[in-house]
């Protein structure tokens, strides 16, 4: 919420409170604010306490945050599972630093990173059986060809 005040503004503000309130009366004035910052978080603990205990035991880790549209579709779509499409291993796979570099990418799945572009000559003869290399296992990803996206 404050994340993008600096430190000249926080110094500006600190000068105006002094001016305003007065070096008197501005311990006070923090004191109290605090206080009734203390009281609202107490608050909204004791709410969030009652509607758990109402809700019953079934929902226990229920937490008010999976509650937020984002957080509720992700968990939703994904089934609660850290990265159930396998982003994480295409991510780790691609070198940015070999694209970058002009160097042969590291092998992904166990195939080479350089793609040849030209049909072989069965392909060529017969356009309905298309081209496929080696066949997958069963629970083997298809290889990822960063040019291809």
């Amino acid at each position: 919420m404050f994340s993008d005040v600096g430190g000249l503004e926080l110094l500006t503000l600190v000068v105006m409170a002094i001016i305003i309130f007065g070096p008197d009366k501005l311990p006070k004035l923090i004191q109290d604010t605090m206080g009734f910052i203390r009281k609202i978080r107490s608050f909204a603990d004791n709410a969030k306490e009652d509607i758990r205990s109402e809700l019953g035991p079934e929902f226990k880790d229920f937490e008010f945050e999976d509650l937020h549209p984002k957080t509720f579709v992700r968990k939703q779509l994904m089934g609660g599972q850290e990265d159930p499409l396998g982003l994480k291993e295409m991510k780790d796979s691609l070198d940015i630093r070999s694209v970058l570099d002009d160097k042969p990418a590291a092998p992904v799945n166990g195939r080479s990173g350089s793609v040849s572009f030209e049909k072989p000559a069965a392909a060529a003869a017969a356009p309905a059986a298309a081209f496929t290399g080696a066949p997958l296992q069963p629970g083997e990803r298809p290889p990822f060809d960063p040019d291809a996206t």
